[in-house]
């Protein structure tokens, strides 16, 4: 195996400096306040998302720590019952809406390109508008929060407490449009996502040799196309019956409580799915370089992720075994949950294959891989006593559930998620993060983790009920919540200490290189942090692991502009060379068209009127977005590959 250093024909060598000069300024965002609007470049868009989906984790954090205080002792008075049911709402909310999907799309919109030999994302304008969406819709959220007209039903805004006859403020209209901001950005980058891996791979580049983390977000993304217009619709109809009197959900007037379940947790059961495949891409990437060898298995990898997104669709009764539907229905929801379990076992025993024949690294990454399979253990047996329909009346709506959900989410995504940044880090930054401080994060948050969560299990278990402000004395639960309590801020200290160790990494790290770890992917052969059109020469794959593997011709492409925003176009299954794209110069109508769309959905909350004036604006900016520009002279249709 090779590593990055001894790549084929490095491009710094076949091309001249002039021309890697000029791609670069060919590639590269507006300076000063026009950047800060018109940018485009998929790697300043990506830092934008990732550094906005942790503003909103740190948000989230900071709301669970207020939880945890009203409950660490009985008969608290820290917190009222208002402002708590305001809490865990927007806790729950910013979690799973705000941080969990969007940082994980964030992240393959930076790492995609880089790891298949592109120079850019597909429909890059689509991309930032896709961004100013989400930042919006958040600050739109948090804005109403501070006011004191936060949501105060919960992140699932069951019926009919999420009507008006029960919230009649305008919390839950400001959710409802939130969920539309959110879901729109969503759909926006797995449409960009999925267009960027069919057909801007490097050529050679098969199905077959796609990284891993690739086919993770390809079917992730193929699951957003699906299950977010269910929610998309499912709020909409929400917010038509509080503010212009239609009844999709009022039971006495023709609607059907249940609809509103059915339509969210359609969603909602592929949502954990969503949050929980991308990591499972970023394990096989983690353990195939400290292990020093390729993925054992990689087509029954690849056929588990498929399979993963496939069942995910047949759960979402899952979350509804209280209601009252037929028996037989149960039945097949309960073998479905149980049957999901299998292409998860598959991977597990292929990555333990690879650790065990591989020469193991144990670095800080590696770490929180190895944490994460201890978490999944406990997360996954909880999740098959959930599935149990006898079981599940029981536990429903108790401690047990928190325990379970945030063992499978925040375990299940967050460790290898941390395990992500630390070994993509020296690429997004050119620095490495200081290991020393690494190691210390990760016990703090490893050990804060279980002492948090897993005491609710117990809680759950002895009949405390979630969702409640506060407990009398006499149930005996305030040792339990103690603990727990005292966990919460452990986790709290280790997301300090991470934040620590990114300031001081980012102020005099120790410099990275191009591939500090020896992997094997694309991306690797770029320097740290990568130029603006990433591949001054697009590369030729010949193997699964370019890096690793022995020099092979031809082994790039030469033919592409370095002048012009050209980008190579390949087939879907193969990656072989069809045709030469121009891509579109930074534009400041993403942007505006953005602002206009956000004054219309804010406006339609107070009047429906401000559907018709505002859409007036949006018509005018997505109209001159859209508009068409000079003409090009015609295209050269080929292209060379050279050795």
């Amino acid at each position: 195996m090779m590593s990055a250093s001894s790549f084929p024909d490095s491009v710094a060598v076949t091309v001249e400096a002039s021309q890697a000069d000029a791609l670069e300024a060919t590639w590269r965002d507006p300076p000063g306040w026009r950047g800060w609007i018109c940018a485009v470049n998929h790697k300043t868009i990506s830092r934008r998302f990732m550094i906005a989906t942790f503003v909103f984790f740190l948000l989230g954090g900071v709301l669970a720590l207020m939880i945890r205080l009203q409950l660490a002792q009985p008969a608290n008075t820290v917190i009222g019952p208002s402002l708590y049911n305001q809490l865990f709402t927007m806790h729950g909310t910013t979690m799973m809406f705000l941080f969990a999907v969007p940082v994980m799309q964030a992240i393959a919109i930076y790492l995609i390109p880089l790891m298949i030999g592109a120079r850019s994302v597909a429909f890059p304008l689509l991309n930032a508008f896709a961004y100013w969406i989400f930042v919006f819709g958040g600050m739109m959220l948090y804005a109403a929060f501070i006011v004191g007209s936060g949501p105060d039903v919960g992140w699932f805004a069951y019926v009919p407490l999420s009507l008006t006859s029960y919230s009649s403020g305008k919390g839950v209209d400001f959710w409802a449009q939130m969920i539309t901001f959110t879901e729109l950005s969503g759909l926006i980058e797995a449409i960009v996502i999925i267009t960027t891996i069919l057909k801007m791979r490097a050529p050679g580049m098969s199905l077959r040799r796609m990284p891993l983390f690739v086919w993770a977000m390809l079917v992730t993304s193929f699951m957003v196309l699906f299950a977010m217009p269910a929610v998309m619709f499912g709020s909409t109809a929400l917010i038509t019956d509080r503010l212009v009197g239609t009844q999709f959900y009022s039971s006495g007037d023709g609607g059907d409580a249940l609809l509103w379940q059915h339509l969210f947790w359609f969603f909602g059961h592929p949502e954990v799915y969503l949050i929980f495949i991308p990591p499972l891409g970023f394990l096989s990437q983690i353990i195939a370089t400290f292990s020093r060898r390729p993925i054992v298995g990689y087509p029954l990898m690849v056929l588990a992720l498929i399979a993963t997104g496939f069942l995910a669709f047949g759960l979402w009764v899952h979350h509804m075994f209280a209601t009252n539907l037929p028996e037989i229905g149960k039945a097949f929801f309960t073998a479905a949950s149980l049957l999901i379990a299998l292409p998860t076992a598959s991977q597990i025993f292929c990555w333990l294959a690879t650790l065990w024949s591989g020469r193991l690294s144990l670095r800080t990454p590696l770490l929180f891989v190895l944490a994460f399979f201890v978490i999944l253990l406990l997360g996954g047996l909880t999740g098959i006593m959930l599935a149990l329909v006898p079981l599940d009346l029981q536990l429903h709506d108790t401690f047990f559930v928190v325990a379970h959900l945030h063992y499978v989410l925040l375990g299940g995504a967050v460790f290898p998620l941390f395990g992500a940044i630390y070994y993509w880090f020296p690429k997004f930054t050119g620095r490495l993060l200081g290991e020393r401080l690494g190691r210390w994060q990760f016990w703090l948050f490893f050990i804060g983790f279980n002492v948090s969560f897993f005491p609710m299990h117990m809680l759950g278990l002895q009949g405390m009920p979630r969702r409640v402000y506060t407990y009398p004395v006499q149930m005996g639960w305030g040792a339990l919540n103690f603990l727990s309590t005292i966990g919460a801020m452990m986790i709290a200290a280790s997301v300090l200490m991470f934040l620590f160790n990114v300031w001081r990494s980012l102020r005099r790290g120790e410099s990275a290189g191009p591939d500090p770890w020896g992997a094997g992917t694309l991306e690797w052969s770029v320097p740290s942090p990568p130029p603006a059109g990433n591949f001054v020469a697009v590369p030729v794959v010949h193997a699964n692991e370019p890096l690793w593997s022995p020099p092979a011709q031809p082994s790039y492409v030469t033919g592409l502009s370095n002048t012009d925003r050209e980008v190579l176009i390949t087939s879907a299954v193969e990656a072989q060379p069809d045709h030469r794209f121009w891509l579109p110069p930074p534009s400041p109508w993403p942007f505006l068209s953005a602002v206009a769309l956000t004054v219309l959905f804010i406006g339609s909350i107070f009047t429906p009127w401000a559907v018709v004036w505002g859409a007036i604006p949006v018509a005018i900016t997505t109209t001159l977005w859209f508009w068409p520009r000079k003409a090009r002279t015609a295209a050269r249709t080929s292209t060379e590959m050279r050795p």
